[in-house]
């Protein structure tokens, strides 16, 4: 284990298969902490991709959302979530809905939007009895580590992503666009260059297409950025993906991902780059009162299964439009 104190009045300990990690005495007010340490807090996560804070003791949403906001210029409203999230306040969320005993795999948040947040806090006020971490992954290393095919085909097409809102799976039209109303969805679809269709029965199928591989704003790093996986059918538990299939067919799931070029993603090219992410992963289980800092371009984040109660609050700052080697984004169907 080693350590760094670039630019930090703390020792944070570093070790290859964990996010760094820095422990602190409990603060009398870990507002006033995290505020005093912003910068430094802030450089290591620029230095490392990834920061832990032990100590600091968080217990409550006001607490965390109060820390969150000393941290960060502002926390940003969520669109396009693929999940339900309960809101605590302003850009402050529960984690996303999801079976405990699936994982979420390796993804960076809202990638599919044409602005994405730069970096993500979560804060735990309960740990899990078992698992549930919120693993870590090098974006510009598993980058590195794929195979000239696949990243180079996703570099040049880009990735597409599709959705089929419904009723009973995932966000609901409001849930995910602030609203239900069928002209500011339009609005909101053109703006963002998002493909849509409404169906007789009145559910709305869209399709974007964004860059797989961008550049990182501040260090200019190549970097794996995207959801190819994380939101494709074949990363689905087998029974999941089956009953979603037999329910909506193969053009009508929930979410499901392309190369840029509208072929199919092969089941092969999903478990090379889950396995791959496998290879980078770094994970510290979570500890009641943990703050974790992420670079939401340079690192990747998943949520592990678990077993007991688990609350993790996120919040989502900085937002920017990433700077892509892929196509650009083809303007929303009028």
């Amino acid at each position: 284990m080693s350590t760094s104190s670039l630019a930090a009045p703390f020792d944070v300990q570093l070790r290859p298969d964990r996010p760094a990690v820095v422990h602190i005495d409990a603060p009398a007010d870990a507002t006033s902490w995290a505020a005093q340490h912003r910068e430094a807090l802030r450089a290591q996560v620029t230095e490392h991709g990834a920061l832990l804070v032990r100590g600091l003791g968080l217990r409550d949403t006001d607490q965390a959302g109060a820390v969150f906001s000393r941290l960060t210029g502002g926390r940003m409203t969520e669109r396009e979530s693929f999940a339900p999230r309960q809101e605590f306040g302003p850009g402050l969320y529960s984690s996303t809905t999801w079976p405990a005993n699936q994982p979420m795999c390796m993804h960076h948040e809202l990638s599919y939007t044409l602005k994405a947040p730069g970096l993500m806090l979560f804060a735990c006020l309960t740990a899990p009895d078992q698992g549930g971490a919120t693993a870590v992954a090098d974006a510009a290393r598993v980058l590195q580590a794929l195979p000239a095919e696949p990243r180079e085909r996703f570099a040049r097409e880009g990735w597409l992503l599709t959705r089929s809102y419904t009723d009973e799976i995932g966000a609901s039209l409001e849930e995910s666009f602030g609203t239900g109303d069928r002209a500011e969805i339009e609005r909101y679809c053109r703006a963002n260059a998002i493909d849509f269709a409404w169906q007789p029965d009145g559910s709305l199928r869209t399709t974007q297409r964004r860059p797989a591989v961008v550049r990182h704003p501040l260090t200019g790093q190549d970097c794996w950025f995207n959801q190819i996986a994380f939101l494709n059918e074949w990363t689905l538990a087998p029974e999941v993906r089956e009953y979603l299939v037999d329910l909506y067919g193969e053009d009508g799931l929930p979410f499901n991902t392309r190369f840029g070029d509208g072929s199919p993603i092969g089941e092969d090219v999903v478990r090379l780059l889950n396995a791959t992410y496998d290879e980078h992963t770094r994970r510290e289980p979570w500890q009641a009162g943990d703050l974790l800092l992420v670079d939401n371009v340079r690192t990747a984040h998943s949520r592990e299964p678990y077993t007991g109660e688990r609350q993790v609050l996120v919040g989502m700052a900085e937002p920017h439009r990433p700077a892509g080697s892929g196509p650009t984004p083809e303007a929303g169907r009028r």
